[in-house]
């Protein structure tokens, strides 16, 4: 992998960073909500599946910037995860959620650095630097399970504290048939693009060979 690769790799981690870096404190500091310590706050944001996948990012990107030629089973679920999750995130958030609050200051930085620099990063990474070859359908029924997880737990934990982290899971407020066809569209959004990127990774690694026989003949 090239030196600009990683460094796009390392510099798409290093945002996520730095978004935490300035949302944990004002989690922390925001005594407006459900939970009441610090602790429990703090705790509480790592629910959310943007925290979640961002956290992805940071661990495949680190992996990609220090180690560009390990490949694993779990490494190419989890950078499917990432690329999927963050694509997800960013396509549901500025469709669904971005009228719903209103950010300033810190706050306001970490929401741009977490639903839109990191989608646009990752995903235009995952386009220019791949790696490829990391896809295939196993690989692809394999990620399913983290989404799916993510929304067990959260519908167990909110129908046990009555939270959820998300408007469109929230069944206090719209019960589980909207939930559930809620779910079913999202699922639906993520095996989409879990079949683009899919074909999108085989038509890049043919290029890719083509071109390299050519300039080796």
């Amino acid at each position: 992998m090239s030196r600009p690769a990683r460094a796009w790799h390392a510099t798409s981690a290093l945002v996520v960073v730095v978004a935490l870096v300035i949302q944990i404190p004002i989690t922390a500091a925001n005594t407006g909500g459900a939970f009441d310590t610090p602790a429990a706050r703090v705790a509480n944001l790592f629910t959310f599946f943007t925290i979640l996948t961002n956290l992805l990012v940071v661990v495949t990107g680190v992996a990609l910037a220090v180690a560009p030629q390990r490949r694993s089973t779990l490494l190419s679920v989890i950078r499917l995860d990432a690329v999927l999750g963050i694509a997800v995130t960013g396509i549901v958030f500025h469709t669904l959620l971005a009228d719903l609050y209103d950010l300033r200051g810190g706050e306001a930085v970490a929401d741009v650095l977490l639903h839109t620099a990191s989608p646009i990063l990752v995903v235009l990474g995952w386009l220019l630097f791949g790696p490829r070859g990391l896809i295939d359908r196993r690989i692809v029924v394999l990620s399913l399970l983290y989404p799916l997880l993510w929304l067990g737990f959260t519908l167990v934990r909110g129908a046990l504290i009555d939270w959820y982290p998300y408007p469109f899971v929230d069944v206090s407020r719209f019960g589980y048939p909207t939930v559930l066809l809620n779910s079913l569209g999202i699922t639906a959004l993520f095996l989409v693009l879990a079949a683009a990127l899919l074909g999108i990774d085989r038509a890049l690694a043919r290029h890719g060979a083509a071109r390299g026989a050519r300039i080796g003949s």
